[in-house]
């Protein structure tokens, strides 16, 4: 039996910059993987099989792991299967990019155990425009549904997540946007404030989340957790994704914990975690 992590992430900023003919929205975020996630057990065995702990999901073609192990196994040809164990450990429906990243992470399992010459991005894109950022393990700019992917280099940074207990649907966040398009990310200016670092004068990183307004709209309690996270001493919060999972930026790791001890006091029903951004590699 091996045991693989599946990174949450967290959206920098997210633009939602216009609508393309299909349907699908244009995007234009800063997304990065976070050292807290789910993990996988994958072993080996002739046929495929899902058991879950920590949350009550379903276990057959309703799974995305499922969906991606069946999808691999076929498109490599594979006629053995996985016994495979997902602890989930992240709240769903949280803007954290949980199920995609559990659907990467099983992808890049069992390309380790049943080698084969599978496109895992263009197999990955399949299952989630999410989904293909979780391959390489790093963070990135992404465009168009989210697929396009261009590697950024961060510094580690420590913060904190606070998820006030609601699940938000994606489909529902988007909708709610009504076409109210906004510019792309001033990746410049973002870079060059997350490079400095939190500082003592205030000054905001200059991220924004195209889908927070109306979100926040529908759900106060986002809005009491964006302001929870300043008032434990934080920076720059910011929803993540669709929502409802919220974050803000620390100055040092021990800062972060003792925020996350004290939102975890203030808001004994809610998740909360302190993280950092991953640079490693996902899978291991």
């Amino acid at each position: 039996m091996t045991e693989y992590f599946a990174p949450a992430k967290v959206n920098l900023g997210l633009s939602v910059v216009g609508r393309r003919p299909d349907g699908y929205h244009e995007l234009h975020t800063l997304m990065v993987p976070l050292t807290v996630g789910d993990t996988l057990e994958i072993v080996p065995v002739p046929t495929l099989s899902l058991r879950v702990t920590g949350a009550e999901l379903p276990t057959d073609g309703r799974n995305l792991v499922y969906r991606a192990a069946r999808a691999y196994l076929d498109a490599a040809g594979v006629g053995e299967g996985a016994a495979i164990t997902l602890h989930k450990r992240l709240p769903l429906a949280s803007g954290l990019g949980g199920g995609s990243s559990d659907a990467a992470t099983t992808l890049l399992a069992l390309a380790r155990l049943y080698p084969s010459g599978v496109d895992l991005p263009a197999l990955a894109l399949t299952l989630g425009a999410d989904v293909p950022f979780f391959l390489p393990g790093g963070a990135a700019l992404a465009s168009g549904v989210g697929e396009v992917l261009q590697p950024v280099d961060l510094p580690p940074m420590p913060l904190v997540l606070l998820n006030p207990s609601v699940e938000v649907s994606a489909a529902d966040a988007y909708r709610w946007l009504a076409g109210r398009f906004t510019p792309p990310l001033d990746l410049g200016a973002l870079l060059g404030a997350l490079a400095s670092g939190p500082d003592s004068s205030g000054t905001e990183v200059p991220y924004f989340n195209a889908l927070q307004p109306e979100v926040v709209r529908r759900h106060p309690d986002i809005a009491r957790a964006l302001a929870a996270l300043r008032g434990a001493g934080l920076h720059s919060p910011l929803m993540s994704g669709s929502g409802s999972s919220c974050f803000a930026l620390a100055r040092s790791e021990a800062q972060a914990q003792a925020a996350a001890g004290q939102l975890a006091a203030q808001f004994p029903g809610w998740w909360v975690a302190a993280a950092s951004t991953r640079i490693q590699t996902p899978g291991g």
